[in-house]
């Protein structure tokens, strides 16, 4: 984690790298080091902003979940909650979510937003967009999902 303090602000701003400096399962970066933060954390006085990078649906040791959208949608949530646990907040801390999806059909809506149930409450869900792309990193991934949090001090 780097840490840079602006001058003459009253903030603290830490790059976060849940996985060091391997290629992440990336097959275009084998053998090269990212360029990219897993979150960037902002302390402020009050509360802290949490910006999480786009995550897929990869376990620990960077396998693919199975290749269907209720999996991935499951385990990138399982991510981003590891990510926000990691910095000291909680999944209901999430304010904001970007879903990008290589299909928008009913039934992949569908189990994207039975897993959002599964992590979320009536009443609390985060705001959302949801975005059809061509493809992603990684040829099998389906959806990846970026999201922004605010945990309280």
């Amino acid at each position: 984690m780097a840490q840079l303090q602006p001058e003459g602000l009253n903030m603290k701003k830490t790059y976060v790298s849940a996985q060091g400096e391997r290629a992440r399962a990336i097959p275009a970066l084998q053998g090269a080091t990212v360029a990219y933060s897993d979150a960037v954390r902002i302390d402020l006085s009050d509360h802290t902003l949490l910006f999480v990078s786009g995550k897929i649906g990869t376990d620990d040791a960077l396998k693919l979940a199975d290749r269907n959208m209720r999996d991935q949608t499951r385990q990138i949530f399982n991510n981003i909650k590891a990510t926000v646990e990691g910095q000291g907040g909680k999944i209901t801390d999430v304010v904001r979510i970007r879903i990008f999806v290589s299909a928008i059909d009913s039934q992949s809506i569908r189990e994207i937003h039975d897993v959002r149930r599964e992590f979320f409450k009536e009443g609390e869900f985060p705001a959302s967009t949801l975005i059809r792309v061509d493809g992603f990193v990684r040829d099998d991934a389906l959806i990846e999902i970026e999201s922004d949090v605010v945990i309280a001090r």
